[in-house]
């Protein structure tokens, strides 16, 4: 078994709407952070009538860039793939100043609900306002003029995550369930391990060419990719339940041990994703816990 090999070579042109497919533009929002890579990737799908895809945060500088880039060319919808500010916050200034219809799976929402006592670590990072126009189920197409994207619901990430497949160019606006420049975080109660494997699977039934993810470069050979994507889920939990056998019995003991050569900055995500991984190996049996797993419970084997 392999794991995915990550492609950190990308040039964001911020500013700058660049063409990368046939119908196909991408504008990159000055945003980078440990969890953005460069920043959020927008995409303008069509030529003369066209679709947004995750016209992104609340940014004055990107939203210049989009409207100068869509400048004489009619708007009919904005895809949001997830209510994660860094994508979808831009879509009502957008709707507002185009008039197009905003479409996604729905509202933000959780993966499960809160335990008792249990505080959400992204609620900051969610955009609950968000309220498409149009609600896409599972394999629902929006037709434009020489376009037509069809929803793939990925939930993992968060609950309302969606790809979106550009129908007859095997292509996937992937946003932040597949990205070529690193995993994908998944952290409850936002995310969920067993969803996130779940979409993993549902992705690899296909046969697509290639993905353009919310942040980052194009991930050029996406069952492969994904294959070590899953390869590398399946060792974590591996590692996991490793150093449960080798006594850990608490997460940021595991944290320690699985993610020492991890970037500090992101060991809280790391810990909310092994939480993610004993969700899953409480929820098949594996692991018991006192009550719902939770960030600060005691874990052992089952």
């Amino acid at each position: 078994m392999s794991v995915p090999e990550f492609d950190l070579a990308f040039e964001p042109a911020y500013g700058r709407a660049v063409p990368i497919a046939p119908g196909v533009e991408r504008l990159t929002v000055n945003n980078p952070s440990a969890f953005t890579f460069h920043g959020t990737n927008s995409y303008i799908v069509g030529g003369s009538s066209v679709a947004v895809i995750d016209p992104g945060p609340e940014d004055e500088a990107h939203f210049a860039a989009l409207m100068a880039a869509l400048k004489g060319r009619e708007v009919t919808h904005i895809f949001v793939s997830h209510t994660h500010r860094d994508h979808s916050p831009l879509a009502k200034r957008l709707k507002e100043a185009t008039g197009a219809l905003t479409v996604g799976e729905g509202p933000h929402r959780a993966a499960r609900p809160l335990h008792e006592g249990e505080i959400n670590p992204f609620a900051e990072s969610s955009d609950t306002d968000f309220r498409p126009d149009i609600a896409l189920a599972d394999g629902e197409s929006v037709l434009g003029d020489g376009w037509q994207l069809t929803a793939l619901l990925t939930p993992g990430h968060t609950a309302n995550h969606a790809c979106f497949a550009l129908e007859g160019s095997g292509i996937v606006f992937s946003a932040d369930h597949v990205m070529a420049w690193a995993t994908t975080i998944v952290a409850p109660p936002d995310g969920s391990m067993a969803d996130y494997m779940a979409s993993l699977e549902r992705l690899l039934a296909r046969d697509d060419r290639r993905f353009f993810p919310g942040h980052g470069g194009p991930v050029m050979e996406p069952a492969s990719f994904m294959r070590g994507l899953r390869t590398h889920r399946r060792m974590r939990e591996r590692a996991v339940l490793e150093r449960i056998k080798a006594g850990d019995r608490v997460i940021p003991d595991m944290v320690k041990a699985i993610y020492r050569d991890t970037d500090p900055r992101l060991h809280g995500a790391a810990a909310l994703s092994v939480l993610a991984h004993l969700e899953d190996l409480v929820g098949k049996g594996q692991v018991e816990t006192d009550g719902p797993p939770a960030l600060f419970g005691t874990y052992r084997l089952a």
